[in-house]
């Protein structure tokens, strides 16, 4: 079972949901425990917050939906920044569990998309830190541009995601892209995914790692810079070899 199965089996089978959690608070209180739930849109409407918001009111579907919904952005993203796919499934579990005894907690005015991100890439910084001196494999996905927003990647990266040739020649260029990100620094590679893997706009990265606008920026620069350093050094060694 993967990871994302296991996160929907266990969607339905939380020792303590929301809405059991603030019956209890409200009968502890005095109050009327019978409050309807708010209006939904139809299904196909649906927002991430909706989802939520009816999680929170108990509708356990809403918690299952999330995860359909997320489960290969979300998972194929933490095998990016962590480059270990057995981790990636702990961290996605790690993750929406978060997502649950958070639910209470969550302002409905935000969005929740930059929220579970900020909970995955904190839990993912957090066993990089534990897990400091274990090397990691190779990346296996491919790069493909951001949106203008973002401002406009390297003609490496792009041509990475699609490449004119025969498929060997895709998947070695690929290869050695992934080894060239898996190069840099913490700080830089999160942010180069976040951008140019799963096209959050600046304001939406800056609200994820916890960082100003301006130094967003001029990270994702320097990544730009450091993996373009990288990649030459790759090529350098290529050819020696």
């Amino acid at each position: 079972m993967n990871a994302s199965q296991d996160a929907s089996r266990s969607a339905r089978n939380w020792p303590h949901d929301p809405q059991r959690q603030r019956e209890q608070r409200a009968r502890d209180k005095g109050q009327d425990v019978h409050q309807p739930p708010p209006d939904l849109p139809a299904a196909e409407d649906r927002t991430d917050e909706s989802y939520l918001e009816a999680y929170r009111h108990g509708d356990r579907s809403g918690f299952t939906k999330l995860v359909e919904r997320y489960q290969r952005e979300l998972f194929h993203f933490l095998v990016r920044f962590l480059g270990d796919r057995a981790a990636a499934e702990d961290m996605f579990q790690e993750t929406f569990l978060q997502v649950h005894q958070s639910a209470n907690v969550f302002d409905p005015q935000r969005r929740f998309r930059p929220w579970l991100f900020t909970i995955a890439a904190n839990k993912a910084r957090d066993l990089m830190r534990a897990q400091a001196r274990r090397p990691t494999s190779p990346l296996q996905a491919s790069i493909s541009p951001r949106d203008e927003e973002s401002g406009q990647f390297i003609d490496l990266m792009q041509s990475a995601a699609a490449l004119p040739g025969e498929q060997m020649e895709r998947d070695e260029l690929q290869r050695l892209v992934h080894r060239a990100v898996m190069a840099l620094p913490q700080h830089l590679r999160e942010i180069l995914l976040l951008s140019y893997f799963h096209q959050f706009p600046y304001r939406q990265i800056s609200q994820i790692l916890g960082i100003p606008l301006g130094t967003v920026k001029s990270r994702l620069h320097t990544a730009v810079a450091h993996f373009a350093a990288a990649w030459k050094e790759i090529q350098e060694n290529k050819k020696a070899g």
